[in-house]
Formats: C-alpha cells, structure tokens, sequence
C-alpha cells in the first residue's frame, strides 16, 4: 500500500502536490476541482497590493471629488479584501484539504493587518510574495532584505496560522535571506517564485510579455537550493516550485530534501486532471523502487546524503566541460 501522505506547515496534506498560487485558484468552484482531481492543498490566487494600489489611484484620478481621495483608496482596499475573504470561507465549505491564503506585497507594513483577517476567514496558512525591482543605485542590498525581515516579525506576531514566505531567486546569498526568516520563526520557504518579464518584439517594435509559463529546465535551479537548504535547515518547512512538470519531477524535488511541491503552469499546458497523472506517476515510481511512504525517500539525494555534495556547489562548467568542442 503506498502511502503519499506529508506533512507541511503543520498541516496533514493527503500527498506532496500543491497547486501554487494563479487564476486556477482563483473562484471556490476551481478551487473544488482541484481537490476533485487529487491535490493536496491549494494556493489561492494572490491578493496583490500592487495591483489594488494601482486600481485605488486610478479610481482616484477619475473622481470629480479630489478630497474624497483617502475614502475612495481604503473603499477599494477593503472591497478587494472582502472578496479574498469570501473567496477563502466558501472554498473551505467546499474541499477538505489545506487553503492557503496568498498575498503579493511590495511593502512590509501596509498589509499586516489583513493577515489576521485571513487567518479569522479559515485560511489554513498564509504564503507571502514580496518582491520590488532593487533599481536604486543608492540603497544597498540588506536595505530590500530588511522589508522582508521587517514583514516576517509583525506576521508572526500577528497570526497564529502558519506563515511561509515565497522567495525569488535573485538574492546575493537565498542562505543568510532563509536562515534570517527562519530566525524570526517563519514555517516555510517556498523556492522559487516565478516573476513578470518583459520583452521586446523587434518586428512591432514595442515592449511585450515574456512567457509566462515556466518550462522543464527551470527546475535544475530549484533542485539546486532545495538540495542545499534541505541540511542546513531541517526544521523548516521547504516547498520546490518553478519548473515541476511531470510525476518524475515532483520525484526529483522530494529527493532534493522538499517536504512538497507546487506546480502551476504544467496544469495550464494539461488541464487539471494531470494531476492524477503526476500522482500515478508518483505511485508507479515509488512501487519501482520498493518505497511505500515518501518519507523513506524524502531528502536522500540531498546535500547532506549524497557521496559527493560538492555537485550542489558547482557553478563553473569550463572545468567539466572543456574538452568538447
């Protein structure tokens, strides 16, 4: 009998496979057919500070009343909280696995209270976003870190619920950035978040989207850092996202020491019912090498476990690489 059960954050999850934050998760009624077709938790689509700043301000320059501005800002605020709310309370009406709350911030101090609300709605944890361009010549690197730091305290201080943080892979050092949340009693870090890119189309000559999608190669970045993080830090919470497409890939990301992972663009590519291929494929690896619990095999590819660690820490391919032409 195969057993997929895992814990992460705490919480009792049916297998390791979490379908991260995006438009999938984003009414009650997606949020069921996820659970329908196997997943084990569910991130909700995220609630962007960003984006309600931007619709506050606009509201604002469209207003006859320019003294109303202060109402007509926290007005849209708050009915884009009352929404998120509602979509929490009915999508835990509705399905029997964890919901996990997502917020995307760009500042450490204007959404700490709503975090409360979130937890008061029946969010199983909460995953923060934070991220701003550092494109200030000025400000030194520990100056953007400290936001996340500052943020990190005042949740934890706030909500009782888990709190996990969902990190870019553009740190100088991910390690100090980890061990620092960690410090300030953070459950988890997710590696890693997936942001917006431009581009150019030089036939239109005007400015686009990149993809949006991630592809398969993108994971050996995460394989990477969860491989590493998994030893130094094995009470926390680790959850390897960015690049997982496929069944053997969840399988590389629980090897690499990942208590699970959360997939996203591969369901955009298959529908949603490849969730249960993924979990099958999961099953049927397991079964092949004689594992019946993911426990027995969670982390044994890790920094710590395997003969040569020093793979992990490689970074150059010229010495590797230098007689082929």
């Amino acid at each position: 009998m195969i057993n997929l059960q895992t814990e992460y954050l705490g919480l009792k999850l049916k297998n390791p496979i979490i379908v991260s934050s995006s438009g999938l998760a984003n009414t009650p009624e997606k949020v069921k057919k996820l659970a329908d077709n196997g997943a084990g938790a569910v991130v909700l689509k995220s609630l962007f500070e960003e984006q309600i700043n931007h619709e506050s301000h606009q509201h604002v320059e469209s207003s006859d009343y320019p003294e109303a501005a202060d109402y007509i800002i926290n007005y849209t605020k708050q009915n884009s909280v009352e929404q998120y709310l509602d979509l929490i309370e009915e999508s835990k009406k509705l399905v029997d696995i964890p919901v996990i709350a997502s917020v995307n911030c760009t500042t450490s101090d204007n959404w700490v209270d709503f975090a409360l609300k979130l937890e008061e709605a029946g969010a199983d944890a909460i995953e923060i976003n934070v991220f701003f361009m550092p494109n200030d010549k000025d400000k030194k690197a520990d100056k953007y870190e400290e936001t996340y730091f500052r943020l990190a305290e005042n949740l934890k201080k706030l909500v009782k619920i888990p709190v996990v943080f969902k990190l870019g892979a553009y740190f100088t050092n991910p390690m100090y950035v980890t061990k620092e949340l960690h410090y300030r009693n953070v459950d988890g870090v997710v590696l890693f978040n997936r942001f917006y890119a431009p581009d150019i189309d030089v036939d239109k000559m005007k400015m686009t989207t990149a993809e949006v999608f991630s592809s398969p190669s993108d994971i050996r970045n995460t394989v990477r850092w969860i491989g590493l993080m998994s030893g130094v830090f094995p009470n926390l919470s680790l959850s390897a996202s960015t690049g997982v497409h496929s069944g053997k890939d969840v399988v590389k990301m629980l090897l690499s020491g990942a208590q699970t992972v959360q997939i996203c663009s591969t369901l955009y590519m298959n529908g949603v019912d490849y969730l249960k291929t993924m979990i099958a494929d999961l099953e049927n690896w397991m079964k092949e090498h004689n594992y019946t619990d993911v426990e027995s095999f969670r982390g044994e590819m890790s920094y710590n476990k395997i003969e040569d660690p020093t793979i992990y820490e490689r970074s150059q391919f010229m010495k590797y690489f230098s007689n082929h032409d």
